[in-house]
């Protein structure tokens, strides 16, 4: 069993913990993309909180159709939306845990397999769930100071802040809860989050393999959180490992990991129409650390990227990809030099279409407004005009709403 490179990455991180100077508060960022409205997580204690025994419930319903043209990529549509009603307890002011179940339902879906959603291609699942893919929920966190621990259910998703060649917003919609553990630190200019996400677990004779993504997302600010203008430098690796000690397949060890690192800005303003800007500049990178799922072993990418933000609630974007034999983990699939049309999803090793370099535009608009506290609505719309060779254009459009209300049934101030 090939474990030694990401283990050693994922301890490291852990490290990394005890030699990085945390002073001041976490900052925010009031000009927000539609992803984070939509899919992240407040994550921190309150220690008012503490002895509370709550009722919380979160829900993304969504609409996006994907009119995919040209040999990139397959269209479709996902009409659907997923719940996860959970109760949740939090004896202290830095412990809280929480239990309860989180139910995917596709519009029109009578039954659905039962297998690890998301990038698992080589196993599919013999057993079926009837009226929605359903999983139990739990999770247990402790805040110490500005460093959050969670394990079991895991804070997944956009709340890893990942770099946008990196993580497609469209994971948020229809892959499983990250399971694992997760470290977070934050503070005043500097922001890190290392996560494990267990995606297979097996048993002795399994038909499938084990497979867990490792993952480190880093944010530091170059200056003053209280400036107009942010600089910052986001910092991203993921590797995803399959295989194991039991693996009974023929599908032999595969370590696939990206990479990247960049220097962003972001000004904002406090009102007018024009209420701020941003942009930002990545380096990644593709290595194939072991296997031969991919037809290839490294590759590179250089993207940037701009936005607008028009009265607050409107974000107008654009951004270029140049990839030289680049395959991104999770990002969209414009952005990687496989075209997923034609592959052959259970084979051991690529089948379908490769290019060796990849030139790939992106352009859009994206409308997020707050209804009430915990209930957010939201409207995207995508243009992937990809390729140089390729004249079809594809493109995108989604609505969505987040509802997340919580009731208190008990408070105990006198723990």
């Amino acid at each position: 069993m090939r474990h030694t490179p990401s283990i050693m990455f994922f301890f490291t991180a852990l490290v990394s913990l005890c030699v990085v100077p945390l002073l001041g508060q976490p900052s925010v960022v009031p000009l927000r993309e539609l992803s984070a409205r939509m899919a992240t997580s407040d994550m921190r204690l309150q220690p008012d909180a503490a002895g509370t025994l709550a009722v919380e419930v979160d829900n993304l319903s969504f609409f996006k159709d994907n009119e995919f043209a040209g040999s990139q990529a397959d269209g479709y549509t996902l009409p659907g939306f997923w719940v996860q009603p959970r109760l949740t307890w939090q004896p202290a002011a830095g412990v809280r845990i929480g239990a309860g179940l989180h139910a995917l339902v596709f519009d029109g879906a009578g039954k659905y397999p039962c297998y690890a959603y998301h990038d698992i291609a080589t196993w599919k699942g013999d057993q079926y769930q009837r009226g929605a893919h359903m999983l139990p929920f739990l999770r247990a966190e402790a805040q110490l100071g500005r460093t959050n621990i969670v394990l079991g259910d895991i804070y997944g998703g956009a709340n890893h802040r990942l770099m946008e060649p990196l993580f497609n917003p469209e994971v948020n919609l229809t892959q499983d809860p990250e399971m694992g553990a997760q470290v977070v630190v934050s503070a005043s200019r500097f922001w890190m989050d290392v996560w494990v996400n267990w995606q297979s677990y097996i048993f002795r004779e399994s038909s499938h393999q084990e497979a867990f993504t490792l993952g480190l997302s880093q944010r530091v600010l170059l200056n003053d959180a209280s400036s107009a203008v942010h600089w910052y430098v986001p910092l991203c690796v993921l590797g995803q490992h399959r295989g194991g000690e039991q693996d009974a397949t023929d599908m032999g060890v595969q370590t696939l990991i990206n990479g990247g690192v960049g220097l962003g800005l972001l000004w904002q303003r406090g009102a007018g129409a024009v209420s701020g800007a941003g942009a930002e500049l990545d380096l990644m990178g593709s290595w194939q650390q072991a296997g031969e799922l991919w037809p290839f072993d490294t590759g590179g990418a250089a993207a940037l990227q701009a936005s607008l933000w028009l009265w607050r609630d409107v974000r107008l974007f654009a951004s270029a990809l140049y990839g030289r034999r680049f395959v991104t983990l999770y990002g969209v699939p414009f952005y990687s030099c496989l075209s997923q049309r034609q592959s052959d999803t259970s084979a051991q090793t690529f089948r379908g279409k490769s290019y060796d370099s990849l030139l790939a535009g992106h352009i859009g608009a994206e409308w997020g407004h707050s209804l009430a506290p915990g209930f957010e609505l939201g409207l995207k719309a995508d243009v992937y005009p990809v390729r140089a060779d390729d004249t079809n254009t594809s493109f995108s459009f989604g609505v969505y709403m987040r509802c997340s209300p919580g009731f208190v049934l008990n408070r105990h101030l006198d723990n």
